[in-house]
């Protein structure tokens, strides 16, 4: 039943979108709580400074801030396979996923630094697809790495999805030097422009590099999970698997630029793991970025699996998981 009714293409879908999200972020409209929950107001990034200076003080405003950054996303994944059409169905379900998934991690439904970069992996992801089959020189390479460089500088952690500009490369086309050359450039243009600013600006550049080093190997943003958020996790992961192992399953039996697509979001979700795990100052908040190839994971499996109890049934449980999850904050 949801899950028919989501796999319409209709605009009512997206109005129910919407009514899911704000049910979902309720609390943290009834509870606005400020950046500083959890440090991210602490030596933020330059772009990430500014953005804070722009909402404010006011927790509703920087909530409201956050609510328009995930509604803006969601619909940027829907975009994406629009123009790659790599789950080859006009679908709103990553936007749904992505939607549900926000509800995981409640304390984490404020302004914080990964939500801005989320938006310029996106853009960043198209920009790599658009190589792809390009005679001579693919400069879209170098809009990828200004992308995440310029996302770095909301969250200093985004600078290692660099990875995923060469990865892209690998993947997409015979290795080109000059095109990692470019890639390299792109990723350095915006750090050199902020430089360049601290410097005329008389800014203190030794400040900068301090903050950027603070938020890339020094803070330790340690995250310590309820039970609920682990029981949540397990199960949410189980579906992972789930609709990964049918994904891989079916994987070389799809076009070229599609199976090249999910190569790559599977990269982005390892690379994601990868940092939480390998570097401190990377804490829960990467959770806005890994859910993009999850949404995607999830959206394709719900699209292709012939037998639909089973999704069905997958998808209940998320709604049903995000549920649980929301009453009991409201509760407590």
């Amino acid at each position: 039943m949801l899950l028919r009714k989501f796999r319409e293409p209709g605009p009512d879908v997206i109005v129910l979108i919407i009514i899911f999200l704000f049910l979902i972020w309720l609390n943290a409209f009834l509870n606005p709580q400020l950046p500083s929950s959890f440090d991210f107001d602490t030596s933020p990034m330059p772009l990430f400074a500014l953005l804070l200076a722009i909402a404010g003080s006011n927790p509703l405003v920087n909530v409201i801030f956050s609510f328009l950054f995930v509604l803006l996303v969601a619909f940027l994944l829907v975009n994406f396979n629009t123009t790659v059409f790599f789950i080859s169905e006009r679908t709103f379900l990553p936007a749904l996923i992505y939607v549900l998934l926000s509800g995981f991690f409640p304390r984490q439904q404020i302004l914080n630094p990964a939500l801005p970069a989320v938006i310029f992996l996106i853009f960043a992801l198209k920009r790599i697809m658009d190589s792809y089959k390009i005679q001579g020189t693919a400069y879209s390479f170098f809009d990828t790495g200004l992308l995440i460089s310029t996302g770095s500088l909301f969250y200093a952690g985004f600078i290692w999805f660099g990875l995923l500009l060469f990865i892209g490369i690998a993947i997409l086309r015979p290795v080109n030097i000059k095109e990692i050359v470019i890639s390299l450039l792109g990723l350095a243009t915006p750090w050199f422009i902020i430089c360049g600013f601290y410097y005329i600006s008389g800014k203190d550049l030794s400040l900068l590099l301090s903050e950027v080093n603070y938020n890339l190997f020094t803070a330790d943003k340690h995250f310590v999970f309820s039970g609920l958020t682990i029981a949540v996790l397990i199960i949410a992961g189980i579906i992972l698997i789930i609709c990964s192992l049918h994904l891989l399953s079916a994987i070389n039996s799809k076009k070229i630029k599609s199976r090249k697509t999910f190569m790559l979001l599977i990269w982005l979700f390892a690379i994601s793991v990868g940092t939480y795990f390998i570097f401190k100052p990377v804490s829960v908040e990467i959770f806005w970025i890994t859910a993009v190839p999850v949404s995607y994971i999830i959206s394709h499996y719900f699209v292709f699996k012939k037998k639909r109890l089973i999704p069905e049934i997958l998808l209940t449980t998320l709604f049903i998981l995000v549920a649980v999850i929301q009453i009991v904050g409201l509760i407590k």
